[in-house]
């Protein structure tokens, strides 16, 4: 007897070891779930164009089009007609993609010191040159307040440029433009005297501006300067452009049953007349 009891507690005490490591090895799997850290999107900035106007993003390591698509807002469609990417075409890391234009950046150089001149000597004659502001008003269909190539020209609105000399007071009317290829063009105010203006843009009723709309920026001699602003339609602009779809014409088909449900009609009653004076 005491021999078979130290049997049976032997089996209990190896029953109990196993349910313990079975218990063991179902929880630590789970604690290693719980402790991986959850995937990161690649964090975007705030996008600056360059100074070409051209804003651009560096592919990071695991980065798809798909993962910069959704971080920029930028749809996969547009990356892939921006970037000239066909839908088989991959990218790698330190690769740049171009996700948008918004107009060069305007950069006013550094005035270095006056020189001191000689009260004896003549006054020399300042050479003014003069330079391109190239300005476009476009329908901001996605909000972003960066202009992408798809979006149109607004018309019915007006843009104002003037210098704070007041030697110089241009406006225009801002109507659709195309260039040579039939791409969307900028209106361009051309050889406008070196200086510091004002451009100001007024966008039509059913429109809210995306963007300012008053800019200030030194023009120097030689340079050609795009600037872009913005606007989306209100909700009353697009309850009226909404297209209310034509009510169903008439079939032709219903007619010609119509007509053949006719003549048989007839017939049967011409039938039945013959019939009852043969009888």
């Amino acid at each position: 007897m005491k021999r078979y009891a130290v049997v049976r507690k032997g089996l209990f005490l190896a029953l109990g070891l196993g349910l313990l490591l079975s218990a063991i090895l179902v929880i630590l799997p789970g604690l290693a779930v719980q402790a991986a850290p959850a995937a990161q999107l690649t964090p975007f900035p705030t996008p600056t164009p360059g100074a070409d106007g051209r804003i651009l993003y560096v592919v990071q390591e695991n980065d798809t089009l798909w993962r910069i698509a959704a971080i920029t807002g930028v749809s996969l469609d547009q990356l892939r007609a921006l970037n000239k990417l066909g839908s088989d075409d991959i990218i790698a890391p330190g690769d740049v993609l171009l996700i948008g234009l918004a107009g060069p950046e305007v950069i006013t150089p550094t005035v270095g010191p006056t020189p001191t001149i000689n009260p004896l000597a003549p006054t020399p004659t300042a050479h003014v040159g003069t330079g391109n502001l190239c300005i476009i008003v476009y329908d901001d269909l996605n909000g972003d307040a960066i202009r992408q190539i798809s979006e149109p020209w607004i018309s019915g609105g007006q843009i104002s440029v003037s210098d704070r000399a007041a030697e110089v007071s241009e406006t225009a009317e801002t109507e659709p433009l195309l260039d040579e290829d039939g791409e969307i063009a900028y209106y361009c105010f051309e050889a406008l005297p070196e200086g510091d203006y004002n451009i100001t843009v007024a966008v039509p009723d059913g429109y809210n501006p995306t963007t300012v709309l008053n800019r200030g920026l030194a023009l120097r001699g030689g340079e050609e300067t795009y600037l872009a602003f913005g606007a989306q339609a209100n909700t009353e602009r697009i309850a009226e452009t909404a297209v209310i779809p034509e009510a169903p014409g008439k079939s032709p088909l219903l007619a010609i049953i119509g007509g053949l449900l006719l003549l048989v009609g007839v017939g049967l009653g011409v039938y039945a007349g013959l019939l009852s004076r043969w009888r």
